[in-house]
């Protein structure tokens, strides 16, 4: 952990939401378009990312999260930390993708 305490987290949301009726679909955009607001990157559809800096921030994008939920669906939020991040095996293709790059955590004096 670095000295000043912060440890990177990555943010997971992923949803499950009604697609059926128009209003339906408006609702999810919606919500898909709040989460890219708010800085989180698609990694499929359904699942999109960001990282943060450390888990005291996690209630603060939960509770923005929470505020964008259409009215069905399911919506879940995992949170992983940079180094469990740097462990993911990722496959395109039938080939195993590059390793992801780590992020880069500046220290500021």
């Amino acid at each position: 952990m670095p000295k000043n305490g912060l440890q990177l987290m990555w943010m997971y949301v992923m949803f499950d939401l009604p697609v059926v009726k128009k209003e339906e679909r408006k609702r999810a955009t919606q919500f898909r378009n709040s989460l890219l607001d708010e800085g989180f990157v698609m990694a499929q559809f359904s699942v999109y990312y960001k990282l943060i800096g450390g888990k005291e921030e996690i209630p603060k994008y939960a509770k923005r999260i929470e505020s964008a939920l259409p009215p069905k669906g399911q919506v879940d939020i995992i949170n992983i930390t940079d180094r469990q991040y740097g462990n993911i095996i990722t496959f395109r293709s039938r080939k195993k993708g590059k390793p992801l790059k780590k992020a880069v955590q500046y220290q500021l004096f």
